[in-house]
Parts: structure tokens; sequence; C-alpha cells
């Protein structure tokens, strides 16, 4: 794949006439090229002309990073080294959002690009009015052969160049073996949704690994079955399952956007009903798209883009809703994208909601029950894609995934099942009711359902399994997996949130996100300015920028399972409390009530309490510090005693200690 708009020996570029490289970049440039566009590569090229030309090697003009849904202005290979330029053209001062934005370009060809991972990358931030501006040439603490972003204006950009390749040591970059390198980005779930949203394919923003089934094969297997039960006027149900991190979300959206049309009977919907993510994803694509849209020299107000955005993005239980309003009409979408289908609402829950809520004494169903019957109501045909987590149940009420196939078995015997070969795996909980379905004739096992290797944590791809392990207690296959974890996404442990928070800071680098995260449970962390019942605006905390005391950055909010659930950062702090406490019998679970902790005795809230942790461990996608407070001997609700077992535990398993 082609990935720069204009591409050249450096030589070349400077024998080229600004119109000549103009015409060619206007040619492959994807919408319509706006008079400010032009000018802006014009002074581009008429600055490199001046200062690029006693060098040898290559230059791209508008490098595309699909996971960001961003180009790199230029990126230059000269000898050893990568140089990535950013121009702010007319610019006399380096902003710190400029700073993040060159640096995040040079860590995406790092971290994804394949053919960069063992070179030097130098982030070069270019604005063209600054004076006497050149900041010190140095590497990142990772060692890694990232440099931290150089600031420099026109007349040192020549200078600049010349002292990095002097700064370091290495064989020339071979011009068709970069080219030919795969670009295999993991992106989070919100820069995944603004690329496909775009127009991004899903091959384009997803690993390639050759070891796993991946993102494009489960794809293909779901819209394989949507195009089957259009063609034969079937009901279909696809169960999708997935390690944590994996990217069932993101399978999800990708089908969502690829019939997004709603003139189309293959129209569909995406369904959640995590209420932070939905607000996210909403905010996050109706931000970019008035983004976009003004850089292409237009304008929308955001409330035109919200309200694309949210017939796009639905709140399961307003769907729900709807549904209720008509109980015989048909919903205009054929396909229903359910995710975290395991989190659906018993019978138990619904019916009170309902009764409590809407003021329907008599509704007897279970929301997987209700939701399927409202897909039933097509007189031709239908599909419903539930992507399910395992061990991601934490709140009362919480279905699992049993009552999906209960459902079925009860009152739609005539929906063709698809189940993913892993469903029977213990985390899932559907071991026995799937048993139930076996005398059905259409009921079809496929391989591709299951999605078997986190993308979150690009660094690693065992953190889920370690985190398993050692919530399972499970310490002598936790020790080995963690030993191979370490090497390429560090976790630690501490006592002291202060380290923990420096830690934090000195390892994320550009806009790398990070931020403090505690069960929803955990009551007793308040001398350390950890409050739970404090409320935080999920779309600040997870979009908002370094200079918004309401974004993570601050370190001063933190966010709960209840938060971050399908949701990640780069960098996460786990802090500890006392509610899940380690002891030689195992776990203790804890609820602090009055003045004192009580013991969780049902064994529903004990598997919630557990889960919470479970999906606070794994929100990280680069590293974490895991804090366990010291406790206070004068304090009878934070007696050492709570906290030690559990830090000697974590010391056992082999988390080294800051």
């Amino acid at each position: 794949m082609k990935r720069a708009y204009y591409s050249d020996s450096i030589s070349n570029f400077c024998k080229s006439s600004p119109e000549e490289i103009v015409g060619k970049l206007a040619i492959n440039n994807d919408f319509s090229l706006e008079q400010t566009q032009r000018d802006a590569w014009l002074e581009e090229i008429n600055i490199l002309h001046r200062t690029i030309s006693s060098f040898q090697g290559s230059i791209y003009f508008e490098y595309s990073i699909p996971r960001m849904g961003q180009r790199i202005d230029v990126v230059l290979l000269i000898g050893p080294v990568i140089f990535v330029l950013e121009f702010k053209i007319g610019e006399d001062e380096f902003a710190s959002y400029a700073i993040d934005q060159v640096w995040d370009y040079a860590l995406d060809l790092k971290n994804f690009h394949e053919s960069s991972h063992d070179q030097y990358i130098a982030p070069l931030l270019i604005a063209t009015k600054a004076e006497n501006a050149y900041s010190v040439i140095s590497i990142t603490p990772q060692n890694d052969k990232l440099l931290f972003p150089v600031k420099c204006n026109i007349e040192m950009l020549e200078k600049v160049i010349k002292d990095v390749l002097h700064f370091v040591e290495g064989d020339n970059i071979d011009r068709i073996q970069w080219e030919s390198g795969r670009y295999c980005p993991t992106p989070n779930i919100i820069e995944a949704a603004m690329a496909l949203y775009n127009g991004h394919s899903v091959s384009e923003i997803s690993r390639s690994d050759a070891s796993a089934i991946n993102l494009s094969q489960t794809s293909d297997a779901i819209s394989a079955v949507i195009r089957l039960s259009k063609e034969k006027f079937q009901k279909s149900i696809c169960f999708v399952t997935g390690v944590p991190g994996s990217g069932k979300t993101l399978v999800g959206l990708n089908i969502a956007t690829t019939h997004i049309d709603a003139s189309n009977d293959l129209y569909s919907v995406y369904l959640s009903g995590n209420g932070p993510l939905v607000e996210i994803l909403r905010e996050a694509l109706a931000r970019d798209k008035v983004r976009l849209t003004q850089e292409r020299g237009n304008r929308i107000k955001k409330g035109e883009a919200m309200s694309e955005v949210k017939a796009f993005i639905q709140n399961v239980h307003h769907f729900r809703d709807d549904c209720l309003v008509d109980v015989k009409s048909p919903p205009i979408e054929h396909v229903a994208l359910f995710d975290e289908a395991q989190r659906a609402w018993n019978v138990e829950q619904t019916s009170s909601f309902m009764r409590r809520k809407k003021n329907r004494p008599d509704f007897n169903y279970s929301e997987p029950e209700f939701l399927i019957s409202c897909l039933d109501r097509h007189p031709d045909w239908a599909v419903i894609v539930c992507l399910i987590g395992g061990g991601q149940e934490i709140n009362t009420g919480e279905a699992g995934i049993s009552e999906w196939i209960e459902s079925l078995n009860r009152s739609f015997p005539k929906w063709n099942i698809y189940i993913s070969s892993r469903l029977t795996d213990s985390e899932y909980g559907a071991g026995e009711v799937l048993k139930t379905v076996f005398s059905r004739s259409n009921v079809i096992y496929k391989d591709e359902l299951h999605l078997a290797v986190s993308m979150r944590s690009f660094r690693s791809e065992n953190v889920s399994l370690l985190i398993k392990q050692t919530l399972d207690l499970d310490t002598d296959n936790a020790c080995a997996t963690l030993k191979n974890v370490k090497a390429n996404y560090p976790i630690v442990i501490t006592r002291d949130l202060i380290k923990a928070k420096q830690w934090l800071k000195k390892q994320a680098r550009g806009s790398e996100r990070y931020g403090i995260l505690v069960s929803s449970q955990a009551e007793r962390l308040k001398p350390y300015a950890i409050d739970v019942k404090s409320t935080i605006s999920p779309i600040h905390w997870f979009l908002d920028g370094k200079e918004d005391v309401r974004s993570s950055y601050y370190l001063e909010d933190v966010a709960t399972e209840f938060h971050v659930q399908g949701l990640e950062l780069d960098w996460a702090c786990v802090t500890w409390d006392a509610d899940f406490r380690y002891s030689k019998t195992g776990w203790e679970h804890k609820s602090f009530c009055g003045d004192r902790w009580n013991n969780i005795k049902k064994p529903e809230r004990k598997n919630y309490l557990k889960n919470a942790y479970r999906v606070l461990l794994t929100r990280a996608r680069q590293g974490m510090v895991i804090v366990v407070p010291p406790g206070d001997v004068e304090d009878p609700t934070r007696y050492p005693k709570f906290y030690d077992a559990t830090f000697e535990y974590l010391k056992e398993i082999g988390f080294s200690e800051i």
C-alpha cells in the first residue's frame, strides 16, 4: 500500500519544481484541495528545497497514520535516521499540543511500523516564524532510539538534521526495505472508532499476526452470516467471544460502519449498555467530524455531527425503550450488534426496572429475550451479534450469556445459532446451558468467532492471562507468565502513591494517556485524596488534554471499573484498597459500611468484586503501577494488616517494587 501522497529521492525532489510536486500531491489527495492546504504545501516545499539539498535520502509528503486518522507532514529517511517533520506555518511559538502531535507520529512509527521498530526516529517541530529556536538533542529514557522532539525554526532546520546525524550511529536505512515494512497498528477503541467512521478498513488499523485469528477473519465470518441470512430469509444470532482487549468492540464497530447507510436494508446499529463507553465514543466521533470538516474548508455544527453519530452508536437501553413504544413494528435496523452482551439484565432486574421506571407492572421478560423479540418482528430476516467478554460481569442483575441461550430455547426455536467454539470456556459461564442446544439442528460452531489475542496490550499479549492467574491465586503459573510479560510490558508495585504518579509521568510520551483507577468499593482511600463517591465526567476524563483539570492526566479524579470497562489507557495506576484483600485461605471480599468493613457473603457479589479488579488490571496498553497503601495503625479502618498480605502476595509473584 502506498502511504504517502508524494514520495521520491531527496535528489529528485530538489530537482522538481514546486508546481510539479503540488500537482502530484493534489492527484493523490483524498479530499478537495483547499487554498490554505495548497499554500501550506508550497511553503513546506520551498523550505525543504532550501534546507535539505545537501543530504542524500528519501522524502515522503503526507504520510498516512490510519490508526490516528491523520497524516505526517513530511518523513525524511537520511542515513540511519527517520525524521518526522511537523510544520506550523506562520507560528512563532511551540504549543504543547504540537509537541505531543509530532511525538505521537514518531511513536506510531516506532510501535507499529515493522521496519521502523529498530531505527532512530527524530521528531522535529518547525514553527516557521519562531526566533532562535533549537532544543537539545537527546534520547528518551526508554532507550528505544526515539529522540525527544526537537523544536526549531526554518533557519536552524539544516543544522538540526546535521546534529542529529552526528549524534546517532548506525547503517543507512534501506528505502525499499523500509517502504515494504508492514504497518500493524493497535489502536485504542476511540482511535479505532474514528478511523472506521472515516472510512478506513479494519485491516488497515489492526495487526495481522499469522498466529492469530484476526479481526478481519472474524468480521468476514459475521458478514457471511449476514449475507446468508438475507439471501435465505433467515434469522440468525452470532456469539463472538474474546480475551480482554482482543477487539470485540472493534469488530462490532467495523460491521456497523460497513452498513451505515440507513436506506440500505443491511443497515445496522452498534448497541452497548456501557453508558460511559457510548458517551465517549459519540463525543469523540462528533468532535472528530467537526475537526475534519473544518480542515476541508467547510463548517458543521457539533449538534449536527452528534445527531449522525447517535444513529450509529446507541445505548442498548434506549433501543429497548424505543421498541416498547410500538410493540409490533420492527426496528429500522435488520442487524443489531450488542457489545458486552453478557451484561444484559436478567428477568428480575428488567422486570423491576420496568415496574419502577416505565410503569409496566406486567413486564416479565429478561433483557436478552425482549431484545431478540424486537428483531424477530422483521417478517423476512434479521441478525443479532452478541459480543461477549469473559469474567466481565460487574453489576447486580447482569445475566451472563446463559440467559441469551435460554431465551433462544424458550421462545425462538427457528433462529439459527452461530457459536464461538470457545463459548464453552469456564469464564463465559455458559457451559451447562449450552448442552441444551445440542438437539437443535440449526446450531453452527465457528472457530472464527473467537478473538484469541489481546490487542490492547500490544507490548505483551499475555497480560490478561497474567491477571487471570493472579486473581485465581495460580501463583506458580503467574510467576512464569510474568517473566514473559515484563520485558516488554512494565508492571511495578509500590506502597507510595506519589512515587506511582511520578513513575506514570516518566513512562508516558507524547499524548499517551495515563490515569488512576480504583474499585468502586474502595471507600478507604480518602486519606490519599481518592474519593470513589466523587463523580467524574468520563468524556472529560478520557478525551480532554493535559491542560484540563478534569482529564485523567491531572491524576486528581479517579475512574472505577464502571467508567473504564471497554476502554483503555496507555499507562494505569491501579490503587488497591482493602475491599479485596489477600489471605492464605483465599481472597477476602469486603464492603465498607458506616465505620467498618463487612464481609460480602453472596457468591455473585464476590464474583462482581473479583471481576472489578480484573477489569481495572487489564485496562493499560503499555504498562501499569499497582499501589497497595501501607495502611495506618491509628486508623482501625486501614490497619496495615488489611494491605500487607496483598502486597506480599504480589511481591511473591515477582512484580518489581519501586
